[in-house]
């Protein structure tokens, strides 16, 4: 594994990001962007699945690290969940749909597996 030196360097933060960006774009050109709760949650949500591994890594410990970890999982799987209704409101294409699942689902356990790498390193942080 290469050196990591910041949250940005985490190949699962670059996901993330990327995720949250599909959604913001896929919201900028459909109605998606005028149904604010649902915008709002699923906005919320992929947010959350970058600014938790971030938080975690700035906790400076495996531990906490994998504690948010966890939570940055759980809002993948909630990203996922509205990604159902987005797909239901028809906001999106089935194959966007099953792109952006497919997503949720590869960095839910890409996520997973750094996790129990963590569990596994001697390096506990400092």
């Amino acid at each position: 594994m290469a050196t990591v030196k910041q949250f940005e360097d985490l190949e699962i933060w670059k996901l993330a990001r990327i995720l949250c960006d599909d959604i913001n774009k896929l919201a900028l050109r459909t109605d998606l962007r005028t149904d604010y709760k649902l915008y709002g949650q699923i906005d919320g949500s992929s947010g959350s699945v970058m600014d938790n591994i971030a938080e975690g890594f700035e906790r400076n410990g495996n531990r906490e690290f994998i504690q948010f970890l966890s939570i940055a999982k759980a809002s993948c799987g909630e990203t996922r969940s509205q990604l159902y209704r987005v797909f239901d409101r028809n906001y999106t294409t089935k194959e966007e749909f099953e792109k952006l699942k497919e997503q949720t689902i590869s960095l839910s356990k890409m996520i997973g597996a750094f996790m129990n790498y963590l569990l596994k390193s001697d390096y506990k942080g400092s």
